[in-house]
């Protein structure tokens, strides 16, 4: 708490002043919190102030608070760019970010408990800089750093708000994605990269964490032959917080037998715990469960889409799926359950072949923003011959006359090149593991092209 109070106060957070008779104040409070490193040992015990954001006033303490925060999908193409081309990963932490935003807006709050200043009880905080709690302190905090990193002559992607980049003369280039307080850092110019640091630890107290071994919950490992994403702390600390450590593991986490229909079953003694559970292992799909990304390959955008026509036994809506590489990385992959029900599994595969190029055209425009690969047509791989034929051929008969025009997306990227599309017998269908359950082997011969491994498995 002191240590908390030694940073709010360097860092002029807020001066003491008389409130206003036509202003309010807002609550804080302390928070405690044990960090935990990636080995699941405790890395330091922490104390923050927060402010009791839920008080403020729209318009009066607060106005705009929206935030970038960068695509799971941004982070995974620079790891997959650092792979290819050998680049060294760094990484960052900024300390204390919510303190470095500068509020636009007058705001007053109490003065933290145990900390009253002596002889001053009747004063207020009057915020300077942005703090923990408030709904602005994201915003403020982005708008903060982002001004700094173009300081030094960074640009910021259009693609992606947070991801910048820097291109010297000699063509070699700085990669910089944020996460709110994480940075992970790569390119060609190493001189460039220690001079930004050095920027940074000029304006924030920023700690050098070296070469990047944990982000967002995921572990990484750089070697000669390319990156490793891994999640089996966070897989582990699941099954810890759920008993299930000793369970018997299975080779599929779904049985194609076995339909889900809402409204059967016993009720859960503890709805609340089941839905956290849900998140968690959303979460955990960020590299299902291993990936890897070797240091070879080219650098064309490719798209694999699939669709389980009327797998829903309840709407008998189908469910779209697709997955989008790098060359040979697995950069973002999606599945959804479509919003209407199509008449047929080619109408099913046609609307999830839509789905795709809206991924494909956004990687493509940030692998321009970032000078990265050759500027190649891209391809979309479909296993049903007659969705690639209503993608290709501008005709509309029965069976295709009620799609909504919007669908009809995919037919303009083909007709102006942007796209090319590909049959794919479904034996090879990489997509396929996104829109339904499999049996074992199917789901670990899919897992293996995709470059999902096991890296823990016994050799």
């Amino acid at each position: 708490m002191v240590d908390e109070m030694d940073a709010l106060h360097s860092n002029g957070t807020w001066d003491l002043v008389v409130l206003p008779s036509s202003k309010s104040t807002v609550g804080c409070r302390w928070v405690y919190a044990v960090k935990v490193g990636p080995d699941g040992q405790v890395d330091r015990l922490k104390a923050r102030l927060v402010a009791k954001g839920y008080t403020q006033v729209y318009g009066s303490d607060y106005g705009d608070t929206l935030s970038p925060v960068a695509k799971i999908a941004s982070v995974r193409l620079l790891l997959s760019m650092a792979a290819m081309c050998s680049w060294p990963l760094y990484q960052l932490d900024i300390k204390n970010v919510f303190l470095h935003g500068d509020l636009a807006e007058e705001v007053y709050m109490e003065q933290p408990p145990g900390f009253v200043a002596q002889g001053e009880s009747g004063l207020v905080c009057r915020l300077r800089r942005s703090l923990y709690g408030l709904k602005q302190s994201p915003r403020a905090w982005f708008g903060r750093f982002s001004s700094i990193v173009q300081e030094f002559g960074m640009l910021r992607s259009t693609a992606d708000h947070s991801v910048f980049y820097h291109h010297n003369s000699l063509g070699q280039c700085i990669y910089l994605v944020v996460y709110v307080d994480d940075i992970v850092i790569t390119g060609s110019d190493q001189d460039g990269i220690q001079k930004l640091k050095q920027h940074l630890f000029t304006h924030f107290q920023t700690k050098d964490l070296g070469k990047l071994k944990y982000f967002l919950g995921i572990e990484i490992a750089q070697s000669s032959s390319g990156v490793v994403l891994s999640q089996r702390k966070y897989a582990l600390d699941i099954l810890e917080k759920t008993g299930m450590l000793d369970c018997k593991p299975i080779d599929t986490p779904m049985d194609p037998n076995v339909k889900l229909i809402p409204g059967q079953g016993e009720p859960l003694e503890n709805p609340g715990r089941y839905r956290r559970l849900v998140g968690k292992l959303n979460y955990l799909t960020i590299t299902r469960p291993d990936i890897s990304f070797p240091n070879r390959g080219h650098t064309q955008v490719v798209g694999y889409t699939d669709a389980d026509w009327v797998g829903s036994p309840t709407d008998r809506r189908s469910t779209s799926g697709y997955c989008v590489f790098i060359g040979s990385n697995l950069i973002s992959w999606k599945s959804k359950k479509q919003d209407v029900v199509a008449r047929s599994s080619a109408e099913a595969e046609y609307r999830a072949m839509t789905l795709a190029p809206c991924e494909l055209i956004w990687l493509r425009h940030l692998l321009r923003e970032l000078r990265f690969g050759k500027d190649e047509q891209m391809k979309l791989i479909c296993d049903n011959q007659a969705a690639l034929h209503i993608a290709s051929n501008p005709v509309f008969h029965e069976m295709t006359k009620h799609i909504e025009v919007d669908c009809h997306f995919i037919r303009e990227k083909i007709a102006s090149g942007c796209v090319a599309t590909s049959f794919v017998n479904s034996n090879d269908q990489l997509a396929n593991i996104f829109t339904k359950s499999l049996r074992g082997p199917r789901i670990k011969y899919i897992c293996n092209k995709l470059g999902a491994y096991d890296v823990y498995a016994p050799a």
